[in-house]
């Protein structure tokens, strides 16, 4: 079953977040945007560059008004730690969340059980606490954060548009489509 359009499952966890430990829940999500990247486990080798590409980004997520989530199955002391021994995650600036009960992996249906660690999904989440966009996939393959900041601005878009939809590499102040009747087999 597909995760789009329900609401996040319920968690409450702990993350380290500009020197200190913060909680963070479902209804710490709620009232703004928000981006939640899940990566494997702390102290990897391909996770510090998705980290460092999501920071180069943060300034163009801040002004949409969304907060980033970086979550791993490790604890938030871990992420202290990685945060403070790692150039690459020292950028961070955002929410290094710890997800050691597997409550988040599983809620997003990122657990990989046999490892107890988490696939790479991204996820978007709306300022209500539903999903509007969902990306898992294999964990030798990072991501693009540049390609999470286009989708958010679509989401974000299309949420401020209803009954306009962004077509296929939409890019801020492109054209949108209205779906019609007119437009069957036009396309």
């Amino acid at each position: 079953m597909s995760l789009i359009n329900t609401p996040v499952p319920p968690f409450k966890t702990q993350a380290f977040h500009n020197g200190k430990f913060i909680t963070v829940s479902d209804e710490t999500l709620k009232g703004k945007w928000s981006v939640l990247v899940f990566m494997p486990a702390a102290f990897t080798f391909n996770c510090p560059t998705e980290i460092e590409d999501a920071a180069d980004n943060y300034a163009e997520f801040q002004k949409m008004g969304a907060e980033v989530y970086i979550i791993t199955t490790d604890t938030h002391f871990s992420h202290k730690v990685w945060h403070e021994t790692s150039p690459a995650v020292g950028k961070a600036k955002f929410p290094l969340v710890g997800d050691p009960t597997h409550t988040l992996t599983r809620g997003f249906g990122v657990h990989i059980d046999e490892e107890g660690l988490a696939l790479r999904g991204t996820f978007i989440i709306n300022p209500e606490g539903i999903i509007k966009t969902a990306e898992i996939h294999s964990n030798e393959i990072a991501r693009d954060i540049s390609e999470t900041v286009r989708k958010l601005k679509a989401a974000q878009y299309t949420a401020a548009h209803p009954g306009e939809v962004c077509p296929a590499k939409w890019k801020e102040g492109a054209a949108t489509l209205t779906p019609s009747l007119d437009l069957v087999g036009k396309i």
